[in-house]
């Protein structure tokens, strides 16, 4: 264990220093999560579309995209137009709205995505391997309390 990581098991940190510290291990985790994604040619942004598709089993409107990924629709578009382009999703119309637009996963896309969460998963054992030894109740409850 080098000092640094000594140093904070020893002492509990201040409010400040442990907000920091927080944001720091997120931005840490999403990182590793991006470089995993990334050998698979994926995005956190496209592996969480691709993921919604694929569990939803059916096209799904750019605007339930959008509210399950909880960002606007506009960046759904540009996201599903990547997509499309990478040969991920396909746009269908949409059948009781024929001014609307759904997307589909497409056969690559769904093997992406499975490639995609075979990653995730080493991620999260890797992460899990990181917090053994801690109190991981205590810690959720932490963590939600900020939610």
């Amino acid at each position: 264990m080098n000092k640094k990581a000594a140093r904070v098991r020893e002492a509990p940190a201040a409010a400040d220093e442990t907000m920091f510290l927080l944001m720091h291990a997120a931005g840490t985790v999403e990182k590793r999560l991006e470089d995993a994604l990334g050998t698979a040619g994926l995005s956190l942004a496209k592996f969480g579309a691709l993921t919604f598709l694929v569990r939803a089993g059916a096209p799904l409107s750019l605007s339930e995209c959008a509210a399950k990924m909880t960002c606007v629709r506009s960046n759904i578009t540009q996201l599903v137009d990547r997509l499309e382009s990478e040969g991920l999703v396909r746009r269908v119309d949409n059948p009781s709205d024929r001014r609307g637009v759904m997307a589909a996963a497409t056969p690559l896309g769904i093997e992406r995505q499975a490639a995609g969460a075979k990653l995730v998963d080493e991620v999260k054992r890797q992460f899990a391997k990181t917090l053994s030894g801690i109190d991981r109740y205590e810690l959720s409850r932490a963590l939600i309390a900020i939610k």
